[in-house]
Formats: C-alpha cells, structure tokens, sequence
C-alpha cells in the first residue's frame, strides 16, 4: 500500500472560453488567479490556475480553454463533482451570487451529513460547496468575497463508475480508506491526509460512459510532498502493473500520469517548487508565463491568445 498520497493536489477540466472561465472563477468564486501560462503541449492554448493566495496543493483548479470544443456528455468514467469548502452559514450568501450570476441547477442538498449547495457552469462541470466546520485553510478575499464566505479549498471529489470494483482497489492501494456507504456513494479519505482528502464514488451500473469534451475534468491529480516520495509512489504503481509515464516537469511542480481501468487519468504531482518559482507571490496571475521550451514563440503567442483581465 502506498502511505505517501496526502490528499489532492489539483483539478485539471477544459471549458470553451477562457475569459468566461477567468470572471467564473475570479469574480464569481473569488478564487486568486494564481497562473496564466499555456498548455505544454498546445501553447496557442491558454493553461489558468485558480485557488488561494499561493496556489497552495489541494486548493487550484486549472483550465484548458479549447475555443472550438464540443461540450462533453455526462456519464460514467468520468470525475463528475469537485467540491469546495465554504465556512459554516454561507450557503445563502453563494445561493444569491450564483443565482445572480446565471449559474445553473442551483440546488441545496444534504451529503454524508454535510451542507451542499450545487451547482453547475455553463460548460456544464458539476460543482457543489459545502459548509465544513473544521477547515483551517484561509481562503482568497480580495475577489469581492470576504473572509465569512470565501472557499477556502477543494474538499471532496467524486467519480461516478459503471463498476467500483477496481477502484475500490486502487484507492485503497493509494491509502484511501472507506468510511461511510450511503445509498450507491461511497466515501473514501486519507485518514492523515490535507483539508482535500475525500474521494466519493458513485456506483451508477447502467449509465452510458461519458464524453469527453468542455465542462469535462481532464484529469484529477494527488499530492505527494516531493520527488522523492513521488518516485517510490510510481515505483509501487508500476510493480502493481499500472503503466506510469516518466516523470514530467511542469514548472511549478513534477507530475506522473497513469490511466486506471475506468479510463480516468489519475496525476501524481509533487508540492514542491511552488507558483512562486517565476512571480513575487503579491503578482501571481498578472503575468504571461511560459515554459522554457515556448519562451521563443512569446510574441506570436500574445498576438493569438485571448486577451483576459485579472
């Protein structure tokens, strides 16, 4: 079993449109834009981190905004809802601003004993936040959210499955433990993990595999706290037989990927170096950042990549 996975580390999803995406998450949400660089393999594509102050593991979503992307389809083997953790008497303050904001399905709900109120973007990604009690994480405030309201991070994220059966046995094997079983949810946590330590599953037999496309989450990624302990993490993965890629540097942490059976891609990615590796932490976000290897297409790239305010 692997004891060295703390929780998550980010979310990566697509949408269509990136400065729709960049006012959701900012002056919606309230989340910090802590990066705006590309996607490595696309860089004519923007690459945008959203969460707290520093962009700390367990509180960034990131976008690829594809502008010409058919909205995916809902279903199985996929992750379907990323939650976020909100101060206890919140809910009717972020029912308001959604509401106010077009957002759609808006709906309060109860889950494993938690307050939820969710919702989904016009990309059609589901998400929900949750009142949390003992969640010590200081969240982003100088979005127009104050410190009463403002998410403080990722709590949860659930996947919905044809069949859980391999998965139960990977999550276990990453040292997630089943705690509660409600209905066709089941709740896994990193007993000793960070604040973004739960994973729910939901068992849906006879739902049709999703599509991929904007609103869809790319890829969901685990924290571990560097390369040392990322290496005996895929060293364990490979010897389970999973097929894990080299690893790959992505400037503001190393990754390493791998597809479970259910076609999800799981990210392994490291808490260090950090988003302040190339920005004073007080400018994070304003700023074009490139990786090395596109620094040399700078001026083409300003010229064809969307124009989006902080």
């Amino acid at each position: 079993m692997i004891n060295q996975i703390n929780g998550l580390h980010h979310i990566t999803s697509l949408t269509i449109d990136a400065a729709d995406n960049n006012k959701l998450f900012t002056r919606v949400l309230g989340l910090r834009r802590v990066k705006k660089t590309v996607n490595f393999d696309q860089p004519n594509v923007y690459h945008l981190y959203y969460g707290d102050k520093g962009g700390s593991p367990g509180t960034v979503m990131t976008y690829f905004p594809f502008p010409n992307i058919k909205k995916g389809i809902r279903g199985t083997g996929e992750v379907a809802e990323t939650v976020f953790s909100v101060p206890i008497g919140s809910l009717a303050f972020w029912a308001d601003r959604l509401k106010a904001n077009d957002l759609e399905k808006i709906r309060l709900e109860d889950s494993f004993g938690e307050k939820r109120l969710r919702f989904v973007t016009g990309d059609g990604e589901g998400f929900a936040l949750a009142e949390i009690e003992n969640d010590t994480r200081v969240g982003w405030t100088e979005n127009s959210v104050s410190k009463a309201y403002a998410i403080r991070g990722i709590h949860a994220a659930s996947m919905r499955l044809q069949d859980n059966g391999a998965m139960i046995e990977l999550l276990n094997f990453m040292g997630y433990q089943q705690v509660e079983n409600r209905g066709n949810l089941t709740r896994f946590v990193v007993q000793s993990g960070s604040a973004a330590n739960i994973l729910d599953i939901e068992s849906l037999p006879n739902v049709k595999l999703s599509c991929e496309g904007a609103g869809s989450v790319h890829h969901i990624a685990f924290s571990v706290k560097n390369r040392a302990t990322q290496l005996e993490v895929r060293k364990a993965l490979v010897d389970t037989g999973y097929a894990v890629t080299p690893v790959i540097d992505r400037d503001y942490f190393w990754s390493i990927y791998f597809r479970t059976v259910e076609g999800i891609l799981f990210e392994i990615a490291t808490n260090e170096p950090g988003f302040e590796q190339d920005e004073d932490i007080a400018d994070l976000g304003q700023t074009l950042k490139l990786p090395a290897q596109h620094e040399h297409r700078r001026s083409y790239l300003e010229q064809v990549l969307e124009s989006i305010d902080l």
